[in-house]
């Protein structure tokens, strides 16, 4: 265990049992939530890294003159 899960843990062990439980439930959330954000970051990372290489790839093809107009009936 690392210095700060030891000092959460001394923090809530020195609560009354009632108090205790309330903590983690609220620890809990907060965690999941903290877990979500992370996955969210992490896909959202991943989406940018493609837009970047279509953006990349659209720039090259205007340039060499081989790109065509969006066709919005095509989506």
């Amino acid at each position: 265990m690392n210095n700060t899960v030891e000092t959460i843990v001394k923090m809530v062990e020195s609560l009354p049992e009632a108090l205790q439980e309330r903590v983690v439930n609220e620890l809990r959330s907060v965690i999941v939530e903290a877990n979500d954000e992370a996955e969210w970051d992490m896909q959202f990372e991943r989406k940018q890294e493609g837009l970047m290489n279509a953006g990349r790839k659209a720039k090259q093809e205007i340039a060499q003159g081989v790109a065509e107009p969006m066709d919005y009936e095509k989506l």
